[in-house]
C-alpha cells in the first residue's frame, strides 16, 4: 500500500484538516499608536497633571445645598472619580484610573493616575492615598455608592489602609436630584452638564466603553480610546467643580 507523504508545513496541516488559518495582524499597525499622556512615575503607573486657570473662588463654600450648617473650606475639597474595569462593582472590578482635583491659587489642579499593567495597582492606590490630606472633604458624583466602596475593596485586598475611610464626603448626586429631579429626563452627570451647566462634550467616550479601551491597550492595541478615557475622566472632574459652585450659589444654574 503506498504511503502518502507527510505534511511538510503548518499550512499543509491546516489544509488537510480544513482549519482556517488565523488572520495575520500587522504588528507595525498595532504598535503605531501606543502613546499615552503624562509621565511614568513607577513601573506601569503614569501621572497626568493638568492645571486649568479659573476665576477666583471663595475661601469657603456655603454647604446648605448638602444640608450642612457650616461652610466647607475650599482648600479642603478633593474632587475624585474613577475609571474601572466594569460597572457592576464587586471584588473582580478594579480601578485602572483615579482622578483627583483641587482648587489652588492658580486655578484647578488635576492629577490622574493610570496603570498600564495589572501589577501596578498597588502603586496606584498608594499614589492616590498620598493625595488625600487629613482635612480632605471628598466630592464625587455617586461616589458614595460606587467609587468609594470599590476603592475600599481594592485597598482591603491589597492590605493597605483605606484613605477614604471616615472622611467627610459630599456626593453631588443627591443635592442634584433634589434640585433638578423631574425637570429633565434624568440626573446623569452628562445630562446635568448639558442642561444646567452649559457644558457640551466633544468626541466623548462613554464610560461604559472605558473597560474595553483599557483592556484593548493592555492586549497591545491602540492607545487612542484610552486617551479618550483620560479626557472623559478629566472633564468629569472639571464638571464636579463647576457643579459644586453652581449648587452653592456661586454660579447661576
Amino acid at each position: 500500500m503506498p504511503v502518502r507523504p507527510a505534511a511538510q508545513t503548518v499550512d499543509d496541516l491546516r489544509r488537510l484538516l480544513r482549519v482556517r488559518a488565523p488572520e495575520r495582524v500587522a504588528q507595525a499597525h498595532i504598535a503605531a499608536d501606543r502613546a499615552l499622556p503624562g509621565v511614568e512615575i513607577a513601573p506601569g503607573l503614569r501621572l497626568i497633571e493638568t492645571r486649568f486657570p479659573r476665576e477666583p473662588v471663595p475661601h469657603a463654600f456655603c454647604a446648605a445645598f448638602d444640608r450642612r450648617d457650616a461652610p466647607i473650606a475650599t482648600s479642603d475639597l478633593l474632587f475624585f472619580d474613577t475609571e474601572t474595569t466594569g460597572l457592576a462593582g464587586g471584588t473582580g472590578t478594579r480601578a485602572f484610573m483615579i482622578g483627583a482635583a483641587q482648587w489652588c491659587a492658580a486655578g484647578l489642579h488635576l492629577r490622574q493616575w493610570l496603570i498600564t499593567t495589572l501589577s501596578a495597582e498597588r502603586d496606584l492606590l498608594a499614589a492616590f492615598a498620598g493625595a488625600v490630606s487629613p482635612d480632605a472633604v471628598l466630592v464625587s458624583y455617586n461616589g458614595k455608592s460606587y467609587d468609594a466602596p470599590l476603592l475600599a475593596t481594592r485597598y482591603r485586598l491589597a492590605r493597605m489602609t483605606n484613605p477614604l475611610a471616615g472622611r467627610d464626603h459630599v456626593d453631588l448626586l443627591y443635592p442634584t436630584r433634589r434640585r433638578w429631579r423631574g425637570r429633565w429626563e434624568n440626573c446623569r452627570l452628562a445630562t446635568i452638564e448639558r442642561r444646567a451647566l452649559g457644558i457640551v462634550r466633544e468626541d466623548d467616550l462613554p464610560g461604559s466603553e472605558a473597560p474595553a479601551a483599557w483592556l484593548g491597550y493592555l492586549r497591545g492595541g491602540s492607545a487612542r480610546n484610552l486617551r479618550r478615557v483620560a479626557d472623559h475622566n478629566r472633564q468629569d472632574l472639571v464638571s464636579l467643580s463647576v457643579l459644586l459652585a453652581t449648587l452653592a450659589g456661586e454660579r447661576s444654574g
